[in-house]
């Protein structure tokens, strides 16, 4: 099969893991790369030993290109993914679509017809122990789906630079685990219930208004249950669990560590390493399988496991739990 040969736009750290992802991957080819810093864009290339660009018309102008990966700002992501529609080039798009639901909504409007795929960066459905639970789920192994418990746990606060433009923690972060739970429980959650504070870092919820640990509880139409736990940072790793229980039983998605050795002495008793402390190591897999399923979706022309759609719905659910926070009560999507 003929590699996807695939661009890059963004050469933050997320976009320079991608693109040493698409160079390794043995479905696709690095095309180029873009950053509106130079000095970024220039050191991914020659790192890669691809060209990098300076303007990203010569991305979507390029016939060569097969297909286009954005990594950059979340405020230029709606203005790229529709250029790459425009071009007739697949996306992968990274979360969120846009921090602002109402610009989501009017970009769905223009896209209404599209046929050009569209996938969105939710790596953690391609995680191999999420994915394991799904399917046991699936294969009616634990019954009937009653609760589903999503932690998410960061190791430690991001710059406060990168706190000042993210959006809120529901929008940056626990939209992962909004992505996550809907995936899981198989339906939509029809009321949403928030509560959340500063309590790592006090100055993120006095001078920014904000939070770095949070719970979220939802309810499906059917009555399934779900329950998000965040927080910016765990002393002890990269927390990351699923666990769904059902009418016949109980699976769960565990974290991960670099290997599974345990000491014994006369102190302690299996004693173990830490969990992986950044999620590029965590979810490496998962990113892996990401763009592996992205070209299945091109090569076979089919509509992506994960869409436009899905990060639409994501971004809806937080900003109803940024109205729980608000009333105090549990809301309601309309």
């Amino acid at each position: 099969m003929k590699k996807i040969n695939i661009a890059v736009l963004g050469c933050g750290r997320i976009g320079q893991m991608h693109a040493r992802n698409i160079a390794l991957h043995e479905m696709t080819s690095l095309a180029c790369v873009y950053d509106i810093n130079e000095e970024f864009a220039n050191k991914v290339a020659f790192d890669l030993g691809v060209s990098a660009v300076m303007k990203d018309e010569e991305v979507f102008s390029n016939e060569n290109i097969d297909a286009i990966l954005i990594a950059s700002p979340t405020d230029t992501h709606i203005e790229f993914i529709e250029k790459s529609v425009a071009a007739n080039k697949p996306v992968l798009c990274e979360k969120p679509i846009d921090l602002d639901i109402n610009k989501v909504n009017e970009c769905a409007e223009r896209l209404k017809g599209n046929s050009v795929p569209i996938q969105l960066g939710f790596n953690r459905r391609f995680d191999p122990g999420h994915l394991s639970a799904k399917n046991s789920l699936i294969a009616g192994e634990i019954g009937n789906l009653h609760q589903c418990i999503i932690t998410s746990r960061d190791p430690g606060l991001p710059s406060w630079d990168y706190l000042k433009v993210s959006g809120g923690q529901f929008r940056d972060m626990t939209i992962h685990d909004f992505d996550l739970a809907r995936f899981m429980l198989g339906e939509e959650p029809i009321r949403v219930f928030a509560i959340s504070n500063a309590l790592v870092e006090p100055k993120i919820k006095s001078e920014l208004n904000d939070s770095d640990t949070l719970m979220v509880i939802m309810e499906t139409a059917s009555g399934k249950q779900c329950n998000i736990i965040n927080s910016r940072s765990a002393a002890y790793g990269y927390d990351q669990r699923v666990e769904l229980f059902g009418s016949k039983g109980m699976v769960i998605s565990d974290n991960r560590k670099a290997h599974e050795v345990k000491k014994f002495s006369s102190n302690f008793v299996e004693q173990k390493d830490p969990y992986l402390n950044f999620f590029i190591e965590r979810y490496q897999e998962a990113y892996m399988n990401e763009i592996t399923a992205f070209v299945e979706a091109i090569v076979n022309k089919t509509p992506p496991t994960v869409d436009f759609e899905d990060g639409r719905k994501a971004l809806i659910l937080a900003e109803t739990a940024f109205k729980s926070i608000a009333s105090g009560k549990m809301e309601t999507i309309d």
